[in-house]
């Protein structure tokens, strides 16, 4: 999850002030742990200018207070979905999915898992979808060689604009480039007439992957303990504290010889932990 440019204008009546920008910084940092850098004063300023119009609010301190005092909590939700723009594609950092069916499913095939209990997947920053659905790909075509493994992937991401993309499945075809050409006619329907130009994932693929709401920051719902975590691309955006945070909380929340899958451009070097690293980027709870 990344605050980038959008290409869109800000309002033209007036300018954030840096009081509120720190303000309004402080409120996303509390609800989602991410910590707006001063720099992104003037994407803040054009990304709350639309909840501005959307709203008829005339000011960036009269916004702010409607923020705070509205108890049914939605305009926080649409604020958080303003800020946060989603960027993902399917098979991204593709060495993650490898290290799936070279070394994850058939250490878990070798270790008896999924014979009795469901393997539990998170996929705890989804987005559009892409990610558990590539997820949910590479389990399912492993799972055809290897019969009897049960498992159920959950999909969660903060933003409630993408989750809505997400399940609904549709994607144009420029999206779906890196998907290998036997997964797309295993798992994607084509559109023709209007939805020419569009795939939709395919029901059986869409049901194996159960998408929610959730925050990060606040604690784990999981009764059962996790099989494999995909947190990629996200802690880059918290800072030092929020980090060993949410590891701690995701090396808890995991089964022993559970793994935690990060982003290529992120680290867990500097920070207290338990795991052993397997890759550059992949994680085992021993």
């Amino acid at each position: 999850m990344a605050l980038n440019s959008d290409g869109s204008s800000g309002i033209h009546y007036q300018q954030l002030s840096d009081g509120l920008f720190q303000k309004f910084s402080d409120l996303v940092y509390e609800k989602t742990g991410i910590f707006l850098k001063p720099e992104k004063k003037e994407l803040l300023n054009a990304r709350l200018g639309k909840r501005l119009r959307a709203t008829g609010i005339e000011s960036f301190k009269e916004y702010y207070g409607y923020v705070i005092h509205d108890k049914s909590g939605d305009e926080l939700v649409q604020l958080i979905d303003s800020v946060s723009t989603n960027f993902t594609s399917f098979f991204r950092e593709n060495s993650h999915f490898e290290i799936l069916t070279s070394t994850v499913l058939p250490a878990f095939v070798k270790e008896g898992r999924g014979k009795n209990k469901d393997i539990l997947f998170w996929s705890s920053a989804s987005s559009s979808g892409e990610e558990p659905y590539t997820m949910a790909m590479v389990v399912d075509d492993f799972v055809c060689q290897h019969p009897g493994m049960r498992y159920r992937i959950m999909a969660t991401d903060i933003s409630t604009r993408v989750l809505a993309q997400a399940k609904r499945g549709v994607y144009t075809d420029e999206r779906i480039a890196k998907v290998p050409k036997a997964f797309l006619k295993k798992y994607f329907q084509k559109g023709v007439g209007s939805s020419d130009g569009f795939v939709k994932v395919k029901e059986d693929l869409r049901k194996m992957v159960h998408f929610d709401h959730f925050n990060l920051m606040g604690d784990f719902p999981w009764r059962e303990a996790i099989d494999v975590i995909f947190c990629r691309n996200v802690m880059i955006y918290f800072n030092r504290e929020t980090q060993q945070e949410l590891v701690s909380k995701f090396y808890q929340a995991l089964t022993p010889g559970g793994y935690l899958f990060i982003g290529h451009s992120e680290s867990i070097s500097g920070l207290k932990h338990s795991f052993t690293q397997i890759d550059a980027t992949a994680y085992l709870k021993r």
